[in-house]
């Protein structure tokens, strides 16, 4: 198949995801209950809806508080849509809804605070005034409708875009520079290898980075280096949370960010180097506010037959848009890196505006559409990520059985096995953590730095244990549609175990080296079932700061000294549903630094080949000599 049938396809399988995902969406608005969605993190209700104002990109902004069920972590993110509803409770204890008709799109989270932009024509004393106001995610259009423009702009391309899209699909070779390597003390072989290649590399590369072996610090190497070669970068990931991360550390390292988008930590390092922050601070802005203040007066205070309302109105504008230019110029001029998310990389902002390189970093979670977006602005690529963690989100089933969530990462690992570095030493779990790993998922081609090869809490621990649930006489039960599934009395002795554990290291110890523990259950209904048991248990109050409960996907990128993972599947039959997506496994278990202890009914697991073979490594290790 050449690129263009094959891209052909990929717009198809796009169309069915979308449609999948309105449809399921449209299904939830009408039949699932509010309460429901507020459980899930997708509604704030109720919230105080505080002082409107426009903010630094003229954009109508309105902020809301939410003053119910605070503890629930949500699921609203800087650029996704959202709109207003008022919900009443009638004397029966039935809610009725109704919905604003306008769309707003989150432009700040922080905690119980967002800031919503909304359109100028919103009625906002309306939406103040009104009892029971909540808030809900809404479907997200615009990143369909930019995935699709990409995908039908590199169909048609001819120029370097075409180039690369030909390239990427063949298995012709990749162009490289030829010059000697450069040695750079402070990296490892393969870290040095993969800058290195990312030096060469006329058209592409690739860092693969399995867990913990410094992926991040390899990147902001290469980015470093190709600074010295080229005056600007573009820096893309798929989330808002990635993109923050990278930028972080370039910024760490002197390199000047601009970051588009606004981060989704939202602390003040990260937020002196927005495009928001950089813009209010420019000299040139309170004119700038004064100007549009005057427009926005002029256009409410218009009187009938003022003659030279046109021609007041085109001067204020046309003065507007020259500042706003100016700042625009000086803002990008100092930068030397450009950062947004994929989709961000569509922002009017970018118009017009050329790379010399892209990198894209966790690529191997972005869907191929999404990664064609930044492409189609550079002409050259690094990718970088790993393609055994976890994969991109596609909801339709049939669209991912015809090959939606094969990446752009994982072709050109395909096709074009030269540009790929694996990254081999890792510097996070004990050896006999990241042994098993090494061997199911990198043909056994990762090893541990020696300082982290024997790392343990307590001395003769095995770093891990498996605890069988199936003694439990308590199976799993399934809760709501796209809720998943729970089981309690799991939940119940996932926590004893932690605390039995807690009691071999000692309370003192624990607090006194900030010993940190994750507790992974790859279902939400399970997590927050497990969040609401810790909260309640006396035990675990001094270390609660300590403990995270939280999905496999809220764990990517992170590690802990301990991690604690709940399998939840329990019966007769032996189903074990998406724990066959062995990519989130793998980052499930990679997390742990010391100690990993997995609690699963044995019985249900055993039958999946990766599970059996997970259980009798885990039994070996613990086997007495």
């Amino acid at each position: 198949m050449n690129a263009i049938e094959a891209l052909t396809q990929q717009r198809l399988l796009l169309q069915l995801e979308y449609q999948t995902e309105k449809e399921a969406f449209r299904r939830q608005t009408e039949e699932m209950g509010l309460l429901r969605k507020v459980k899930r993190g997708d509604a704030w209700w109720t919230v105080r809806v505080e002082r409107s104002f426009y903010n630094s990109l003229n954009q109508l902004c309105v902020e809301v508080i939410r003053t119910a069920d605070q503890e629930i972590e949500h699921n609203f993110e800087f650029g996704r849509p959202v709109v207003f509803f008022s919900g009443q409770t009638s004397p029966n204890n039935k809610i009725s809804i109704k919905y604003w008709n306008f769309t707003g799109s989150v432009s700040y989270v922080d905690g119980d605070r967002m800031v919503v932009s909304v359109p100028d024509s919103a009625p906002l004393t309306d939406l103040q005034s009104t009892e029971g106001v909540g808030v809900q995610l809404s479907f997200d259009e615009t990143s369909y409708k930019m995935m699709f423009d990409a995908l039908d702009r590199v169909m048609r391309s001819k120029g370097r875009l075409g180039y690369l899209r030909d390239l990427f699909y063949s298995r012709q070779k990749a162009e490289t520079f030829s010059f000697a390597p450069l040695h750079f003390p402070y990296l490892n072989k393969t870290q040095e290898d993969a800058v290195n290649h990312v030096l060469w590399a006329k058209d592409v590369a690739i860092v693969h980075g399995p867990p913990g072996t410094g992926k991040t610090t390899t990147l902001v190497e290469a980015i470093y280096e190709t600074l010295r070669r080229e005056n600007q970068v573009l820096v893309c990931a798929q989330s808002n949370m990635a993109v923050d991360w990278i930028s972080e550390k370039l910024v760490d390292r002197g390199i000047p960010v601009l970051r588009i988008g606004n981060p989704t930590r939202v602390n003040d390092k990260m937020l002196s180097f927005t495009y928001e922050r950089r813009f209010e601070a420019h000299p040139d802005y309170e004119l700038l506010w004064a100007i549009r203040k005057a427009i926005r007066d002029l256009r409410s205070h218009r009187k009938r037959g003022d003659e030279k309302y046109h021609q007041k109105m085109e001067r204020l504008k046309d003065r507007a848009t020259e500042l706003e230019i100016r700042i625009n110029a000086q803002l990008f001029g100092e930068a030397r890196v450009i950062a947004c998310t994929l989709v961000g990389s569509a922002h009017r902002l970018l118009d017009g505006q050329k790379f010399g390189t892209l990198f894209i970093d966790e690529a191997a979670q972005a869907l191929e559409a999404a990664c064609w977006i930044p492409i189609r602005r550079c002409s050259r690529v690094i990718l970088a990520g790993d393609h055994c963690q976890l994969p991109p989100t596609v909801k339709s089933i049939a669209a991912l059985k015809a090959g939606l969530g094969k990446t752009l990462m994982e072709r050109i690992v395909e096709n074009k096995p030269e540009v790929v570095t694996l990254l081999r030493m890792q510097y996070r779990m004990n050896e006999e953590i990241m042994r098993f790993s090494s061997d199911w998922f990198y043909g056994n081609q990762v090893e541990s730095a020696p300082e982290v090869k024997y790392r343990s809490i307590l001395d003769l621990d095995v770093p891990m244990e498996w605890v069988d649930t199936s003694e439990l006489d308590v199976k799993e039960q399934f809760v709501g549609e796209s809720f998943g599934r729970i089981n309690k009395a799991e939940a119940e002795l996932t926590l004893l175990t932690l605390q039995q554990y807690f009691e071999r290291i000692g309370k003192t110890r624990v607090l006194n080296e900030r010993l940190d523990v994750g507790v992974i259950s790859p279902y939400r209904a399970q997590v927050q079932y497990l969040r609401s048991q810790l909260k309640k248990k006396e035990y675990f109050k001094p270390f609660r700061h300590l403990i995270t409960v939280n999905t496999v996907d809220g764990f990517q990128g992170q590690e802990r000294d301990i991690i604690v993972i709940s399998l939840v599947r329990s019966n007769d039959e032996g189903q074990i549903g998406f724990l066959r997506d062995l990519r989130r496994m793998n980052v499930a278990i990679t997390r742990a630094r010391m100690k990993l202890i997995i609690l699963g009914d044995v019985h249900t697991m055993m039958r999946h080949p990766f599970y059996r073979k997970l259980f009798e490594y885990i039994k070996a290790l613990n086997a007495p000599e």
